[in-house]
């Protein structure tokens, strides 16, 4: 070979590495989200975990969830960005110790995109540092309490909730109170847990607002049976109104406990969703008949086929009521997802963490079963619309009717 044509050729040669490192080859895809990314090579699927409490007495709020997570995930197919959708989930009960326990295992296992949860914002309130430490982004159907969201409270990056804030419900339960019922005295009882002590707070905040008088606020533990001495408090000002936003089997045994105590005789018994189970006014007994509910209202020809979807695909009615919420979050997580990721040629999919959780945070006007959604930068993204008044009656404690009717929506 003559020197001149090998010139030649080495000139080519260099000038091919130099395209090649410029742009004139396929480069290979680089990070540079500050908390990282998650790559999903072709075939593997998108990993999604939930965190709900599965087991106990509070199960029947997991279950509410679990289903409509289901759903969701049905409505697309089982496939995102051309991936299989992959769903696993820990039980995180409706405690603090349960949602640490679950944060932890969630954290370690770097597959995972996104969260659906938790339930209970005790259980939320513990897994947090964790979860949000390790980039994830979480998303839940039915934490309620006001500190999650608050900056100043226990708000921690990454963190949403598509139902609404505990500030709006107890607004709406003092409201009826206070407005339609005539009540101008209240006691409330809680059982020390982030949910039910912010959210008596709120209603009685607001019932003393409206002109209105708190006689009593008291607590319960987790795990009493015996609710005959806060219910003595309360009735010694024979209050018009006894409002207990507490979960099964405390609310059932203060119903059950309620007509054993003077100064009750006359005073309406007021829960929240906590108590809004399928399995309460059975559990409950008589004493329930007449009661008061707050609680998450859905309705519309898009939630009457959701409710037809989870008949054919779950069997029977959601348990609970913040079904439609779990729904609304994990289609807001699945478009987020698409939002963001960028997919390569062979299908290898990229998820970058932090441009997630930014985009949940610029979900706008988002048109979802439970209402038009908009997310803040703190992680509210309801406005409260998907709220009423529940009345229990005999048909829900004697006949097995469910849900309630609702009697007032504000």
């Amino acid at each position: 070979m003559s020197k001149r044509i090998f010139a030649v050729l080495s000139l080519l040669m260099i000038v091919s590495m130099v395209l090649t490192a410029c742009g004139g080859g396929k480069q290979a895809y680089e990070c540079t989200d500050p908390i990282g990314c998650v790559d999903i090579a072709p075939g593997d699927p998108i990993h999604i975990a939930y965190m709900l409490t599965v087991t106990g007495s509070t199960a029947f709020l997991g279950e509410d969830s679990k289903g409509a997570i289901e759903i969701a995930i049905n409505d697309h197919g089982g496939e995102l960005l051309g991936h299989p959708i992959q769903l696993t989930g820990e039980d995180s009960g409706c405690s603090a110790d349960g949602g640490q326990t679950a944060a932890t295992k969630i954290a370690s296992d770097p597959t995972i995109v996104g969260v659906i949860g938790t339930n209970c914002s005790s259980a939320a309130t513990a897994a947090l540092p964790t979860i949000s430490q390790a980039g994830l982004v979480m998303i839940s159907p039915s934490n309620t309490a006001p500190a999650l969201t608050d900056p100043n409270g226990t708000w921690q990056p990454g963190y949403f909730r598509a139902c609404h804030n505990d500030k709006f419900q107890g607004k709406v339960a003092a409201d009826y109170a206070y407005n339609e019922l005539g009540a101008r005295t209240a006691a409330t009882i809680h059982d020390g847990s982030p949910y039910a002590d912010q959210l008596q707070q709120v209603f009685a905040e607001r019932f003393k607002e409206l002109g209105g008088t708190v006689t009593f606020q008291g607590a319960v533990n987790v795990g009493d049976t015996d609710m005959r001495s806060v219910l003595t408090s309360a009735a010694a000002d024979k209050p018009d109104v006894l409002y207990f936003p507490i979960f099964e089997p405390e609310g059932d045994f203060i119903v059950a406990q309620s007509s054993e105590i003077a100064g009750l005789e006359n005073t309406t018994l007021m829960g929240a969703d906590g108590l809004l189970a399928d399995s309460f006014p059975e559990n409950a007994g008589p004493n329930a008949d007449g009661m008061y509910l707050s609680g998450p209202y859905v309705s519309g020809a898009s939630y009457d086929e959701f409710l037809q979807k989870w008949a054919d695909q779950i069997g029977g009615k959601p348990p609970s009521g913040f079904h439609a919420f779990a729904y609304d979050g994990t289609n807001m997580l699945f478009d987020a997802i698409e939002k963001v990721a960028v997919v390569e040629e062979d299908g290898t999919v990229h998820i970058p963490r932090q441009a997630l959780r930014d985009a949940m945070a610029s979900i706008e006007n988002y048109n979802g079963l439970t209402g038009t959604l908009t997310c803040t930068e703190h992680g509210d993204c309801a406005t409260g619309q998907a709220l009423g008044i529940f009345k229990i009656t005999k048909a829900e404690i004697e006949d097995g009717k469910w849900p309630p009717d609702v009697v007032w929506t504000p």
